[in-house]
């Protein structure tokens, strides 16, 4: 799938996800998947990270279609260096790196691409149209474990937010079904993050985090949730660290859009 054909599905399960608020829609959200882009094996090959071992040509091209397929120019994608923390970043303005140590990107600026890079690790998108306040997560198990999620709301509310319009959009990752770690790791997990105990396909301990998640946010006020199904594992139109090892990372994106002018 192109990036362009994913931006489409994106754009449509966003529109679901703020129905709830119908006055309130200023913001995009898209996730990719692997296909349509310039990288060769393993990571054909529409990776969007640069620290996976790809040709950073390859990587350059495919940002570049991804940012002129959603509309905007490469400049305005703002990525993070993701380390599996709960640390979250406000950010106000375009940067030629990734915004260093941190797993959440908050905004208020429009035209600014806040921009997750996974591979079975849960992307969440977060957008609060009233206030006008986005963000992008990495929730992997670690991060999600910390309060990565609940930390980004948190920060997101000191932005003016409220959890009651925040619209969350909770994209493919590892699902319970397939995330096959030790019983010590899924109960310890879910310890923290309760609701993301699984039992795998093969009846073995797992881990569901997406379904953690959607559980922290109905408890911090967050009622418009939508989940994308898609386990990364289980289907192989996504990039999974877990199923391939050296492999890419398909992303997910938010953006507010541009005030609309009341004059005239």
């Amino acid at each position: 799938m192109s990036a362009s054909e994913e931006s489409g599905r994106a754009g449509t399960t966003a529109a679901n996800a703020s129905a709830a608020h119908p006055e309130q829609r200023p913001f995009r959200m898209v996730f990719t998947s692997r296909a349509g882009g310039a990288s060769a094996s393993p990571y054909d090959s529409f990776n969007l990270a640069h620290h996976v071992g790809d040709d950073p040509a390859a990587v350059e091209s495919n940002r570049r279609r991804l940012a002129r397929a959603v509309g905007l120019e490469p400049r305005q994608l703002v990525w993070m260096e993701q380390l599996h923390t709960n640390t979250v970043t406000v950010v106000d303005a375009p940067s030629a790196e990734p915004v260093p140590a941190t797993d959440a990107l908050v905004t208020t600026q429009p035209g600014l691409a806040l921009g997750v890079l996974v591979a079975d690790c849960t992307p969440v998108l977060l957008a609060d149209g009233k206030a006008r306040v986005v963000a992008a997560v990495h929730a992997g198990r670690m991060g999600a474990r910390n309060g990565v999620v609940a930390q980004t709301i948190r920060v997101m509310e000191e932005c003016g937010a409220s959890a009651r319009n925040i619209a969350a959009l909770i994209g493919p990752a590892a699902s319970g079904d397939n995330y096959e770690v030790p019983q010590a790791m899924s109960d310890d997990v879910e310890a923290h993050l309760p609701g993301s105990k699984a039992r795998t396909r093969k009846g073995t301990p797992g881990i569901d985090v997406r379904a953690g998640i959607v559980k922290q946010l109905h408890g911090l006020g967050v009622t418009s949730v939508q989940v994308d199904p898609r386990c990364t594992i289980a289907d192989d139109t996504f990039f999974s660290y877990r199923r391939s090892g050296t492999t890419g990372r398909q992303a997910g994106l938010i953006w507010l859009t541009e005030e609309e002018s009341t004059n005239g």
